[in-house]
């Protein structure tokens, strides 16, 4: 279902998997087309049928044609050119198939362009029923947004109509935020956190004092639909807008407490005070306070 979401922020990375497939379809039918004129040859024998040979076609679609000096190795080529193209029809289909099914919809939704301030849930803490208590009563549509993050088929998807698949859609990403808020205050989840914040997914500080200090996703209340994700630098202790397209996540899917909780428990990265600050000067004299 999620695959075939055409807006909401697709990566390049989705359209490329779908030219893969599309080229990989190509070939298959291509190969099947050459097998079934071979067979066609073979069929209908004759002096001048028997001596005929059935060119093989390569991946562009174009005649392969060979020259041999000896005439008795043609069939061989052609026989080992047929095998070889047979094969890397299989691999290329075998993978362009592997990357598509193995795409999780946690994995999807994560590296959708702007939510890369999410990092991947654990299944296992998803299956856990205790750290979902009281998400059911938040979220419209539960069982079916619960079954598409686990990317468990539903019996009753293919009823659904389009306005209502785009529903069960919405509700996944809002569960899936809930859920993402107490994750990530968990041992594994500021794992997860700690190496987006080394890679300073989450932006620097726009301060000039700060010298790009890195900064950490802050929401200003836990309640959803309350207000956006804003960043929270460590040095200045204040919070900023980040770049624009993060500016449409909800703050209540990273909480109030997480850059303080981790910052609790990895000390060592907190950084001290800034010693600096701006002093507004005309012509190199101080303004005076009223």
């Amino acid at each position: 279902m999620y695959r075939d979401r055409g807006g909401g922020g697709g990566s390049a990375k989705s359209e490329l998997d779908r030219k893969r497939i599309t080229d990989a379809l190509d070939k298959h039918l291509e190969k099947a087309s050459a097998s079934s004129s071979k067979a066609l040859a073979a069929m209908a024998g004759g002096g001048k049928d028997k001596e005929r040979l059935v060119v093989p076609l390569t991946s562009t679609g174009k005649p392969q044609f060979d020259h041999p000096r000896g005439g008795g190795s043609l069939p061989e080529k052609n026989k080992l050119s047929d095998e070889e193209s047979e094969t890397d029809s299989d691999e290329e289909s075998d993978v362009s198939g592997s990357d598509v099914d193995d795409t999780s919809w946690i994995s999807w939704f994560c590296n959708l362009r702007g939510n890369e301030f999410f990092c991947e849930v654990d299944d296992e803490y998803i299956q856990d029923d205790f750290n979902l208590c009281g998400l059911s009563s938040q979220v419209p549509y539960y069982d079916y947004a619960l079954d598409l993050i686990l990317d468990v088929e539903s019996s009753h998807s293919d009823m659904f109509t389009e306005e209502q698949n785009e529903l069960v859609e919405s509700a996944a990403e809002m569960l899936y935020g809930l859920i993402h808020v107490r994750y990530i205050l968990t041992s594994k989840g500021m794992t997860a956190m700690l190496e987006k914040y080394k890679n300073y997914d989450f932006g620097r500080c726009p301060r000039g004092y700060c010298c790009g200090q890195p900064c950490l996703p802050v929401g200003q209340s836990d309640i959803p639909r309350s207000s956006t994700v804003k960043i929270y630098c460590p040095k200045c202790e204040d919070i900023y807008y980040p770049r624009s397209k993060y500016q449409d996540i909800d703050g209540a899917y990273f909480g109030t407490t997480f850059p303080h909780m981790f910052l609790m428990t990895y000390g060592h990265l907190k950084p001290p005070k800034p010693t600096q600050s701006y002093v507004p000067r005309v012509f190199g004299f101080k303004l005076h306070k009223p």
